[in-house]
């Protein structure tokens, strides 16, 4: 959500900003349904103060025992123009909310202008590919050769998109969530939390995800929706809540299934756990003091990178341009772990300031200490990392010429000591 005073203040900063983007501007049509508001407001105003006065006229005539037919007909009158007035008001302001509820977080800045994914920016590369003497398998085929990645049993089950893990794999995944649990809530100072999977409407809109992109999600039939992310029950956390400063920043953790329709992918990645409806990751989410938010952004993205650094899989960092960030985001990272069955790098994480987008939608503010006013908190969000996509590159990056494949040694306490998986004989 967006400052309607900014607006106001600056509409052509606005537009500009939209433009960086790639949109058109929306400053006009809000600043119309906002003059319309707040002259709405002045009606009301005018018109209650008026039946405040006529009644108290009609008072003293009454007591004076003269007529006040008059004047009660003006009450009667003033009345239909308060109704009215509040009826303008309340119609004015849900076009608002519609329009602005409609439109992305402004980007910071100092993030990259460019149309789409090309104009995003590389900042840093680290680890080196491993180079093979065999022709290295892609994750689906080193699975089926185990026999422990079934996605025909799972279409069965659910149809296109869905995977069946098994025997060591499946360890292999809890062993990864487990991993990185323990690193963000032992070394990173996170706090570990197990939300609900199903939500209502308002959390969703709280974090953005409704009211433009409800064909991304599930919905079941009782109106809840299932999380595309531990993001929107985590953030919402704080929804509605006014806290005292001296609590930011709170970090949270969390290790859940995530379901998304991928309305808009069709044809892309169905080979593959690449992109499923239902994945399991651990969420990063901070909320933080404006005044610190950049450099949580720059600590968030750091304590996912060391997940990564600890599994020893080479991966890049990249700043994302105006045209490729999410619809919330101020400014997004995104982290990005090599493959080498597919020669190229691929997102494993995004990590993300909203500034005080999301808290204007979910009212979560903080009093700073000694003061009278409140202030919207910045939240941020990223994956700590993708557990699916992370068994990914595992797998890739960890295969040997004979079909199996070496265990990370920072898994082996997760995995009974055990340093390879090979196929069931």
């Amino acid at each position: 959500m967006h400052d309607i005073k900014l607006i106001r203040d600056n509409p052509q900063a606005f537009d500009e900003a939209l433009a960086r983007r790639g949109l058109p501007p929306s400053a006009a049509r809000i600043l119309e349904h906002d003059q319309r508001r707040r002259a709405a407001q002045t009606a009301f105003q005018e018109a209650q103060s008026r039946r405040n006065e006529v009644s108290r006229q009609v008072g003293v005539v009454k007591k004076q025992g003269g007529d006040a037919q008059a004047l009660m007909e003006e009450v009667a009158a003033l009345k239909d123009r308060i109704a009215a007035a509040e009826a303008g008001e309340r119609d004015a302001a849900q076009a608002i909310d519609r329009l602005l509820l409609a439109i992305p977080n402004l980007p910071a800045e100092d993030v990259p202008d460019g149309p789409d994914e090309t104009a995003n920016v590389e900042l840093r590369r680290v680890g080196t590919p491993r180079q093979f003497d065999f022709e290295p398998l892609q994750h689906d085929a080193i699975g089926a050769k185990l026999g422990m990645m079934d996605f025909e049993a799972a279409a069965k089950l659910s149809g296109a998109r869905f995977v069946v893990l098994k025997d060591k794999l499946a360890r292999l995944e809890r062993a990864l969530g487990a991993f990185m649990l323990d690193l963000q809530t032992g070394e990173h100072g996170y706090q570990e939390v197990n939300p609900p999977l199903l939500v209502r409407d308002d959390p969703l809109y709280g974090t953005g995800q409704l009211p433009k992109f409800g064909e991304d999600l599930f919905r079941v039939n009782t109106g809840h929706w299932l999380i595309p992310t531990a993001e929107v029950p985590l953030t919402n956390l704080v929804y509605g809540d006014l806290l005292d400063e001296a609590r930011l920043p709170i970090r949270m953790t969390a290790q859940t299934p995530c379901f998304r329709s991928e309305a808009g992918a069709a044809g892309k990645d169905t080979r593959g756990m690449i992109r499923m409806h239902q994945f399991t990751k651990v969420e990063l989410v901070s909320i933080a003091h404006p005044d610190q938010s950049a450099e949580e952004h720059e600590r968030m993205t750091a304590c996912a990178e060391e997940v990564l650094k600890r599994l020893g899989l080479p991966y890049r960092v990249i700043v994302l341009c105006t045209g490729d960030m999410g619809f919330s985001s101020r400014k997004t990272y995104d982290i990005e772990v090599w493959l080498p069955a597919q020669n190229t790098y691929r997102e494993i994480s995004s990590c993300s300031n909203c500034g005080d987008f999301q808290a204007r939608r979910m009212n979560a503010r903080f009093r700073p200490a000694g003061g009278k006013n409140t202030r919207f908190v910045h939240t941020l969000n990223g994956s700590g990392l993708a557990v699916g996509r992370t068994l990914v590159a595992v797998l890739e990056n960890y295969q040997q010429a004979d079909g199996s494949v070496v265990i990370p040694e920072v898994l082996r306490p997760y995995m009974r000591g055990e340093d390879v998986i090979r196929a069931n004989v």
